[in-house]
């Protein structure tokens, strides 16, 4: 069966949904398609203890302030989980969930969307598929030979299933640095990043990041100078666990190991650690396996874009996958101009 929409929207977390709502508001039809049987995307398959790095009066979404959660500055994970669900049902959004798209066609004037349940045909497709879905292992020597368990990001949930495990969490970014402080009181932890950890100052916070974002990507627009953005503060926001965490002397980083051994890791100067697991915090990918029928990715797997739009595909956007498709566009609170910005033109194109 074959339907038609204006609008196709692949993804329905919070991209997804600020899409949505945008598009709702310049009047087109469209549909969400969203591969996960319930509302709240990533953010539902989180480790237990994640939170968000700013109070919830600046991680909300377009139209819709998320509450504050009782006894936390900075929600938790559950808690955006039921923010999206609540700001899906508020708005009465066309969310289709459980159907996950499968590849993205030209059909003449049309996109066809091919899903496992169904065609859509659209004059326009919003891809909102993240990166949460495809964590990202680095090529690193002996990883075959590792007797241990190991993990990336996506699969680690909470410090008590290693409890008394010797375990190195590998990974100097924000990922890294709350796992790592998750785990500190209970294991035998060792934390290994590519170079020494690079705190933000303690009163710095998602918002300011956001505004770093925008702030360069407002001065490469403009011709000026490459402010650094976020880059430029540092690479770990102290969240309060990992403020204490580091207070207490328990994030002492080690620097990176040249390759696995069966019992653990080695470094270049032949010395060793054993470990019983080893979790990979080292990233993301974006995930686009749906859009390969278009052939648009370039030599880094991204997709060459002017603003949201696909540069080689006028009537596909990306939304949400980092600053290449907008400034801080893979937040919450950074999401919803480019949303507003793809709506707008996609309406001007329709008309």
């Amino acid at each position: 069966m074959t339907r038609t929409a204006q609008v196709v929207v692949i993804g329905g977390g919070q991209s997804g949904l600020a899409a949505a709502y945008h598009l709702r508001r310049v009047g087109l039809d469209f549909v969400v398609l969203d591969a996960q049987a319930a509302p709240g995307g990533a953010w539902q398959h989180t480790w237990d203890s994640l939170h968000l790095f700013s109070p919830a009066a600046f991680s909300s979404l377009p139209g819709r302030i998320m509450p504050t959660q009782a006894g936390r500055t900075y929600p938790d994970a559950q808690h955006v989980v039921e923010y999206l669900a609540d700001y899906e049902k508020r708005y009465e959004l066309p969310v289709e969930h459980s159907v996950r798209a499968l590849g993205v066609h030209r059909d003449g004037e049309f996109l066809r969307v091919e899903t496992d349940s169904g065609t859509w045909r659209a004059r326009a497709v919003i891809s909102a598929t993240g990166t949460w879905w495809r964590p990202f292992l680095p090529a690193v020597p002996g990883r075959e030979d590792f007797g241990g368990e190991q993990l990336h990001t996506v699969d680690y949930r909470r410090p008590q299933d290693f409890a008394d495990k010797r375990v190195i969490v590998v990974g100097g970014g924000n990922s890294g640095a709350q796992i790592a402080a998750d785990l500190a009181y209970d294991t035998d932890l060792t934390w290994v990043t590519q170079r020494p950890p690079r705190y933000l100052p303690d009163d710095i916070d998602g918002r300011a990041l956001f505004d770093a974002a925008t702030a360069r990507r407002r001065a490469l627009d403009e011709g000026r100078t490459d402010t650094g953005g976020v880059a430029s503060l540092g690479d770990i926001v102290a969240v309060p666990p990992v403020r204490e965490a580091r207070d207490r002397g328990l994030l002492k980083a080690s620097p990176m190991f040249t390759r696995l051994v069966p019992g653990g890791v080695e470094w270049s100067d032949g010395t060793r650690a054993e470990a019983d697991a080893i979790i990979w915090c080292t990233g993301f990918r974006p995930t686009l396996s749906h859009l390969a029928p278009l052939q648009l990715r370039g030599r880094r797997g991204h997709i060459a874009t002017v603003g949201t739009r696909a540069a080689d595909e006028p009537r596909l956007h990306l939304l949400g996958y980092g600053d290449w498709t907008g400034p801080a566009s893979a937040t919450l609170i950074g999401v919803g101009r480019p949303a507003r910005e793809a709506a707008r033109e996609i309406a001007a194109e329709v008309a």
